[in-house]
């Protein structure tokens, strides 16, 4: 019997993603969208990558579309592939990540009967994406297609949810695909930067925290020249460490989780702050107390590109609606006359410098002297991918984000984004260093991607820190409960990560002490394909901070 074509809604489908510029899909198969995966499989345009769960291919998604700037494209089927792939959806709304999720669902016939799988799509998404729908007509399918990737990169970039009927996927249509869709531009208006150089002429202690949605390389180029023109100290927001180059003469460090107390001091003290791009959410603000939404003393400029961010939690003395790369660009060519030239900016830059050099500090695998190390031997741009959990830490310590993309990390905490995030980030650099650094709890997560890596050929280095605890959790049971017999859930019992590693076709490696991990990173980055170096550290060893379980013990 010869085979049915590809029906002409999925076609269409298919033409639409090519014609708005994506070239590569993440999905789980199903058979809520079977015309669409032979689409997908009469054609060269679109490359697809098959993983192994969908919460991987959410988080390959956002994470792809965190490199771009354009939508990453997840398809997953209905009801439990669509709940799992959910976790991406919110990383990419908190992340301000473009992203486009799209989900097989009921025949229209069976709607709302709760049929096999179904879920009230709309309604469940809809807390979490920028724009949850159902394509009921096959003719519109150009419109939503389009509707999607505008609503994905314009203003505030976040996810978008589509729903697929079956039955719909198998219509006929003669509805073409719309042109390729592109962020508006968004200038600053020039009485607003003028107002923003006389607050900064005025201000005794400027500080910018910096990073976000719609950053780019643009910006960050850009912004980097204004600030060290002017001697600003830029701090860098929550898991945005390569808003800047960390060379820079002015880079003061980053915000988030276990900052450097004297940069903490610092925003606490500045009598003016410029956010740039940032939310200044609760990981940033460490709570919304540094800074505080409201100081008698202080004045605030918050720049971003949607205006429904501004005023929201922060009440700006100024408020700028603009894209990043726009307004950094206005700000680096700005020249009215006037000369500002504050010293506080190299101050501060020598201040994260002694920060973020390690000591040794007595553990037989030294977290702290194995990332120097790292930074020693891997190349500049290595893309560093990284989950949740206190090893992540030691990375954001020390490591130095060089180039932009070179962070791929979820500000809003997920745990098994690393690994999903690299495989990401080898497809799409193929020719830079690519590290995912996990957990162990945070590897089993979604360790099963390495199937997917190994399958599509990613080439990528996984380092696993294993300390047999959810380590996080760990310490703030030690300090809220302490004591040996007051520890409850923390505990791992972990398989051999090198061995698994081997059984997913990868080179792997046993590191106990510093020396060894030397020697298997050298030995790593001397190879290809897929590697893996399982580290054992103790408990003792917390956080980056110097935490520990005796030292929470004893406080």
């Amino acid at each position: 019997m010869q085979a049915p074509d590809t029906p002409a809604a999925a076609k269409l489908l298919v033409d639409c993603l090519a014609e708005q510029g994506c070239d590569r899909v993440f999905t789980v198969p199903g058979e809520s969208f079977l015309q669409v995966l032979d689409g997908l499989g009469r054609q060269d345009a679109i490359d697809v990558v098959t993983c192994r769960q969908e919460g991987g291919v959410s988080f390959m998604a956002c994470a792809d579309g965190a490199m771009t700037g354009r939508p990453g494209v997840a398809f997953v089927t209905r009801g439990p592939g669509a709940t799992n792939a959910s976790i991406g959806v919110h990383v990419a709304q908190q992340d301000s990540q473009p992203m486009i999720l799209f989900v097989g669902d009921v025949d229209s016939e069976m709607r709302d009967r709760e049929g096999f799988q179904e879920v009230d799509f709309a309604a469940f998404f809809g807390p979490i994406a920028k724009w949850a729908a159902r394509i009921d007509s096959a003719d519109r399918i150009p419109e939503y297609v389009a509707r999607a990737y505008a609503t994905a990169i314009s203003g505030r970039p976040g996810p978008v949810v589509l729903a697929l009927p079956e039955d719909m996927l198998g219509r006929e249509t003669a509805a073409t695909p719309r042109a390729r869709v592109e962020r508006p531009a968004q200038a600053p208006c020039p009485d607003a930067m003028q107002a923003m150089m006389a607050l900064i002429g005025d201000a005794a202690a400027p500080l910018a925290i910096i990073g976000g949605g719609g950053w780019n390389a643009r910006a960050r180029a850009h912004f980097q020249v204004f600030a060290e023109r002017l001697g600003l100290p830029v701090a860098t927001a929550f898991r945005r460490q390569d808003a800047i180059s960390p060379s820079s003469k002015v880079y003061a460090g980053n915000l988030g989780y276990g900052p450097n107390p004297r940069l903490v001091e610092r925003v606490k003290q500045a009598d003016l702050i410029l956010a740039i791009g940032a939310r200044l959410g609760e990981a940033t603000t460490d709570g919304y107390t540094v800074p505080p939404p409201t100081a008698p003393d202080r004045r605030l400029v918050h720049v971003h590109p949607d205006a429904d961010e501004l005023n929201r939690v922060y009440p700006a003395d100024l408020a700028i609606c603009a894209s990043m790369d726009e307004f950094a660009e206005s700000a680096a060519l700005w020249d009215d006359g006037a000369v500002v030239d504050f010293d506080a900016g190299a101050e501060a830059h020598r201040e994260w410098e002694e920060w973020a050099t390690a000591h040794p500090n007595g553990h037989r695998l030294d977290m702290g002297q194995a990332v120097q190390f790292m930074r020693d031997t891997l190349p500049a741009d290595t893309i560093i991918c990284n989950g949740a959990g206190n090893f992540a830490g030691w990375w954001h310590r020390y490591w130095r984000y060089e180039g932009f993309p070179t962070q791929l990390a979820p500000t809003c905490g997920a745990m098994g984004y690393g690994v999903p995030a690299a495989v990401a980030a080898a497809l799409r650099h193929p020719d830079r260093t690519v590290v995912a650094v996990a957990g162990d709890g945070d590897f089993l997560m979604n360790g099963q991607e390495l199937a997917t890596a190994a399958q599509h050929g990613a080439q990528m280095i996984v380092i696993v820190v294993d300390n047999s605890a959810y380590g996080t959790i760990r310490m703030h049971q030690e300090r809220e409960f302490p004591g040996e017999d007051r520890i409850s859930a923390t505990r791992l019992a972990n398989p051999d990560f090198a061995a698994l590693a081997e059984a997913y076709g990868a080179w792997s490696a046993r590191a106990a002490t510093t020396d060894e991990f030397k020697d298997a990173l050298v030995a790593a980055q001397g190879r290809s394909g897929l590697r893996l170096i399982h580290c054992t550290i103790d408990i003792e060893q917390l956080a980056a901070s110097g935490a520990s379980v005796s030292g929470l013990r004893g406080a």
